[in-house]
């Protein structure tokens, strides 16, 4: 089975309701079988972008009002048998993420010929840009992927699983590295070294990421680098991040 999936932070600020009507006819036009989102925080940009990406009815978040819990949204063309939030346990210093709830995001999709478990996610922020393993900001990101990682171990290790998502973490970090090893997942985009944070907002390695489990072969590549013309004519960036697709074969 061939499986087209999509990540990407939205940006929560900098007239994000136009940038998401844009985002919402370029996926229109895709082939994407499943689109997670992140930073979609706003219950009325959710509302704008259900309307616009029609073709995707099958729809999986967590509200709690005045926010999108975590501003996790996760879309699909093909049905979801299953949906179910998480929240990461709050962990010091205090920072406005904490409004948010982050967490996880699961979703259980149905193929022709079996499921899916899609989980969509977006851990704490370094506020430092320091991931040397004394820094607190690194420490509570350790602490979030020990969590994911025990949420995962929960799935049946026969079902194929792809885990998506800024995970505010580089690439090559250690914590990775453990996070792969303790839950079988493997880095789907094989260390590629590409940044998916736009260069202009910061120079950081890549910190948004796919895995998958072994056996799912998958390739991957950056989409949505170039600016978007929104309607009244200014000409953007869609996000501070790149988003990043994976073909999967299962």
């Amino acid at each position: 089975m061939r499986v087209r999936v999509l990540t990407f932070n939205t940006l929560f600020r900098n007239r994000s309701r136009d940038r998401l009507g844009v985002f919402a006819q370029l996926i229109e036009q895709s082939d994407y079988d499943v689109v997670c989102l992140q930073e979609v925080i706003s219950p009325r940009n959710l509302s704008h972008l259900r309307r616009a990406a029609t073709s995707y009815e099958h729809v999986a978040y967590a509200s709690t009002f005045p926010l999108v819990r975590g501003g996790l949204v996760t879309l699909s063309r093909r049905p979801l048998t299953r949906r179910h939030f998480q929240s990461f346990t709050p962990t010091r210093p205090a920072r406005p993420e904490w409004l948010l709830r982050k967490g996880a995001l699961f979703t259980r999709v149905r193929l022709p010929e079996g499921f899916l478990t899609v989980v969509n996610t977006h851990l704490s922020a370094n506020m430092d840009m320091d991931w040397s393993t004394a820094n607190a900001y690194t420490k509570v990101e350790e602490s979030e992927l020990g969590e994911l990682a025990s949420l995962i171990g929960k799935i049946d290790p026969a079902e194929p699983k792809v885990v998506m998502g800024d995970f505010n973490v580089p690439r090559a970090h250690a914590h990775l590295r453990d996070f792969a090893s303790r839950t079988g997942l493997r880095d789907a985009t094989d260390g590629d070294t590409a940044p998916t944070f736009r260069p202009e907002y910061a120079v950081l390695e890549p910190i948004d990421q796919i895995f998958v489990t072994p056996g799912v072969e998958a390739t991957t590549r950056l989409r949505f680098e170039e600016h978007v013309r929104l309607p009244d004519g200014d000409l953007v960036p869609l996000s501070d991040h790149y988003a990043v697709e994976a073909t999967l074969t299962i």
